[in-house]
């Protein structure tokens, strides 16, 4: 696996939350680990109403009966953090990176670690006689990675989401991949049938590109994004590589994107990205 060395915990200091309106305070770097005193830090808190009485969603903190069990497996839901032991602070697990300028929970469901699943699903940009196209500027040969736009911020991303409560991570990389890349939700029985198995025999081996925190903007002081991001690589195109894409679900739209360090991806989505073409010796 290579090891992204510095994850940059940024987008999730911004001025302002992406939802809520609510506004960040603002801070130096050097202020944001925990072990740095910060005596007069005292951010907005917010928690998103949406969440009041969702299923998949943890109860309000201070709830007589919620009594997660943190740094472990509470149930089938994992409060186990990718990054080590993360800090409890007044009955609130604290963001294993640091401060953020928001506290509660935001927008996400759980009370510290959020678990998701990227798949990076990547194939060789080729020209009508079929061989690989290279940039001019590095002579390498591109990768095409695909892509879908988020309908909640208009971003474009991995097809990735979030674990389910006892769910296996490869169950979700291929579960997501259908639902947002190839629009399983709306396919008919016998559609559904074959891509689930191409997409079944596809996803049997992947590399995987890094495991642990995401720097999301949705993140808070007391609940974060973490992620394992596994590349599916189509070598010769004729697999996933050619199979017609259709977004859907949380994705608006879907496309085959080409791999450069000029994009801008939702969240951490570019440092995995740039792993993937590392990995294949392809143009960054």
């Amino acid at each position: 696996m290579f090891i992204i060395k510095r994850m940059v915990h940024l987008k999730c200091r911004s001025n302002f939350y992406p939802f809520g309106g609510v506004k960040r305070l603002v801070f130096p770097d050097n202020l944001v680990p925990w072990n740095v005193a910060f005596n007069d830090y005292n951010p907005e808190e917010y928690n998103s109403p949406s969440l009041s009485n969702k299923p998949w969603a943890d109860p309000p903190i201070d709830y007589p009966k919620f009594e997660p069990k943190w740094n472990e497996m509470d149930g089938n839901v994992n409060r186990v953090s990718h990054m080590g032991a993360y800090m409890i602070s007044d009955g609130r697990p604290l963001n294993i990176k640091g401060r953020t300028g928001l506290k509660g929970r935001g927008v996400l469901g759980r009370w510290g670690p959020n678990h998701a699943a990227d798949p990076v699903v990547t194939r060789w940009k080729r020209s009508d006689d079929g061989r690989n196209q290279v940039d001019p500027s590095t002579n390498l040969p591109i990768l095409q990675f695909c892509a879908i736009q988020r309908r909640d911020s208009n971003e474009w991303a991995l097809p990735g989401g979030m674990v389910d409560p006892g769910e296996q991570v490869s169950a979700t990389l291929q579960r997501e991949f259908l639902e947002e890349a190839l629009n399983s939700l709306e396919s008919n029985p016998a559609k559904l049938a074959r891509d689930r198995k191409m997409i079944g025999d596809f996803f049997s081996s992947g590399y995987e590109l890094y495991k642990g925190y995401v720097d999301d903007p949705r993140n808070t002081d007391n609940a974060w994004m973490e992620t394992i991001a596994v590349n599916f690589h189509d070598e010769e195109g004729n697999l996933v590589g050619k199979f017609p894409l259709r977004a859907g679900d949380d994705a608006k739209n879907v496309q085959w994107m080409d791999i450069d360090q000029s994009l801008g991806l939702y969240a951490s989505h570019s440092y995995f990205i740039q792993t993937a073409a590392m990995l294949h010796g392809a143009h960054w």
